[in-house]
């Protein structure tokens, strides 16, 4: 089906969102605790409160009545042959950021995705510690929610050149981000790393808290999807280094390596090169 955005867009994101918090205190109260680390088969870890989150989001949005299908980070294994025919679909990830969840630094979030026709039009991306919320709706905008449920209206940034801040992962930086910093200062301007973990990243280029996201690392579409709306909603684009914006439901679920850039128009591809 094809959604009529913005008229569902407000209504559903605020219920999305309520669902998000709701997981969002199921890991709350796990994080106060001590809890067990458990690692799935390529090393990264899971706890109680992936579990928690997982089942409290995948129950509450069937409970919606919309009859989409939900792909979870938790419920990957669901083949292609059976996802291809998804044209609407939930997108989640109920604990994205894990380790910064084991090291107990609140980097932390939960991750909604509405996706339609490959696109992400509806993201919700909560922070448990700290009780922020962002949303972005396709032709809807996007809002930057404190705890008490006041909501202000978030943009990116227009660069066009000279000191640039630059996000990276608080968990997984690697030469190929060092690299980007050191040629763009060398040609351009001085650069500022600013580490962050999670989807946060994402919306610190959202709210026009940093210029550009570089990511050199593997990541999962439920990674990206629900901050990737909250960009998309605020003027900014996650594009892979050849321009393209990244799309779902894709029959590998790795993401291609990725820019989050602003509103402006500035060229960050020769720094994003893997060549010399």
């Amino acid at each position: 089906m094809r959604l009529k955005f913005p008229d569902v867009c407000e209504v559903l994101a605020d219920e999305v969102a309520r669902i998000a918090e709701g997981a969002g205190k199921r890991i709350r109260d796990i994080y106060q605790q001590e809890f067990d680390v458990e690692h799935k088969e390529d090393g990264s870890p899971l706890t109680m409160a992936d579990h928690a989150a997982n089942d409290f989001i995948i129950e509450s949005l069937n409970k919606l009545g919309l009859g989409f299908p939900i792909l979870s980070e938790e419920s990957s294994s669901i083949p292609y042959e059976q996802r291809s025919g998804w044209e609407t679909f939930w997108l989640v990830d109920p604990l994205d950021g894990t380790k910064e969840f084991v090291n107990r630094n609140g980097e932390f979030t939960v991750n909604i995705a509405l996706i339609n026709h490959g696109r992400p039009v509806i993201g919700v991306v909560h922070v448990p510690v700290s009780g922020v919320t962002y949303t972005g709706c396709e032709n809807g905008g996007a809002f930057r929610i404190d705890p008490l449920g006041s909501a202000i209206e978030i943009r990116a940034g227009n660069f066009r050149g000279g000191p640039a801040r630059v996000v990276g992962s608080r968990s997984h930086a690697g030469e190929r981000l060092k690299t980007f910093i050191e040629r763009y200062s060398a040609a351009y301007a001085q650069a500022e790393l600013v580490s962050m973990g999670s989807s946060l990243k994402l919306c610190l280029v959202a709210e026009g808290e940093a210029d550009v996201y570089p990511r050199f690392g593997p990541t999962s579409e439920w990674d990206t999807a629900a901050a990737h709306a909250v960009v998309s909603a605020a003027g900014g684009r996650v594009i892979d280094l050849d321009g393209n914006d990244l799309v779902y439901n894709k029959p590998d679920i790795l993401n291609p390596f990725f820019l989050v850039v602003d509103q402006g128009d500035f060229d960050w591809s020769p720094y994003a090169s893997n060549g010399a």
